[in-house]
């Protein structure tokens, strides 16, 4: 089944279908969202409309979108919060929900003035959660030396994905979205042109480590690779599956004892704070994330200052001092209170 048959709903009237189709190819075509997001999107309007088709009792037709409420919409956020939606998953939901009716609006099929009236949920403030540089050197010293194990080449494979994401900055979905004929194996060869999210491309560095492990891949790989094919293939051919990258991970964390935030993302983060550590501009940082908004890439700054505030609390003389004044004084507070 592919993501538009998705959107073929029994829980909708077939006219209702057609408009969730052209919906759809617009999401593709025109906004050029990725699978996943449309993937998500397609879910989120199915359990919609299966809410719908039970909460009216027949097939949801265009009458029954015009006549909504805000009851009926906090009503089935409820009923997926209760199923344990998470409160991103409700934001997201909401996102698609009003995309689709955006659409209908625009298309002259139904108006839904009481979505208005529907509040996104506040999203908690999070910051990412990079590896320490003595973490990401352990790494990547550890990548090297698991190469000479058994079943090389896909060892291999991993340490160059592995190096590409902390190395380019790439997102998971775009180094395994890389074709043959894009390795950069060439001396010389520096940069690497990446499609990004919304098809936009972007030139990010290739440091001369990073080119050695994926000549080094690609001199171990069992069978020659179609330029036109994938670059990271699994041990059954075929494009790698981002799972497969992600246990690999888990794996590596464990003979490591790195962090339990220390995933495949986590690389990306740590590309984007250790150069922010040493100097970068945010500018040149948000090129070479691939970010739409300077406002996302500024989220590294609070990594950068909690960073900060942590070597100034070890080191600085005044903050030992005071935490010394701390422990005294609890420990006065318990004397006097046996």
């Amino acid at each position: 089944m592919t993501e538009r048959d998705q959107l073929r709903l029994a829980s909708a009237a077939e006219n209702v279908n057609e408009a969730l189709s052209r919906w759809f190819d617009n999401l593709a075509d025109e906004r050029r969202m990725s699978i996943h997001t449309l993937s998500a999107y397609a879910r989120d309007v199915g359990f919609f409309f299966d809410f719908l088709q039970d909460h009216v009792g027949e097939t949801v037709g265009f009458e029954h979108l015009r006549a909504l409420r805000p009851a009926d919409f906090r009503a089935f956020l409820a009923a997926r919060k209760k199923k344990g939606a998470s409160s991103r998953t409700i934001a997201r939901m909401l996102s698609s929900i009003r995309s689709l009716f955006g659409f209908l609006e625009k298309a002259g099929l139904a108006k839904c003035a009481a979505l208005n009236a529907i509040r996104t949920p506040k999203l908690p403030h999070g910051i990412p959660k990079p590896l320490s540089v003595d973490d990401a050197e352990a790494l990547a010293d550890e990548l090297d030396r698991d190469v000479e194990s058994t079943r090389a080449w896909v060892k291999a494979r991993d340490a160059a994905i592995f190096l590409l994401l902390y190395g380019s900055g790439l997102r998971i979905s775009e180094a395994l979205g890389l074709d043959a004929r894009n390795a950069p194996t060439l001396e010389g060869e520096d940069t690497l042109r990446i499609t990004g999210k919304g098809l936009k491309t972007r030139i990010v560095p290739v440091l001369p480590e990073v080119r050695a492990a994926i000549h080094r891949y690609l001199d171990l790989c069992p069978e020659p690779l179609d330029p036109e094919g994938p670059l990271f293939i699994g041990v059954r051919g075929g494009r790698l599956n981002a799972r497969i990258v992600q246990l690999s991970m888990q794996r590596l964390r464990s003979s490591l004892n790195l962090p339990e935030t220390a995933t495949p993302h986590a690389l990306r983060h740590s590309f984007a704070t250790h150069l922010l550590q040493a100097g970068g501009d945010l500018r040149t940082i948000q090129e070479l994330l691939g970010h739409a908004s300077l406002s996302t890439t500024q989220v590294y700054t609070e990594v950068n200052a909690e960073q900060l505030m942590d070597v100034h609390r070890a080191a600085h003389p005044r903050a030992q001092m005071a935490e010394a004044g701390e422990r005294a004084s609890h420990l006065r507070l318990v004397a006097s209170n046996p």
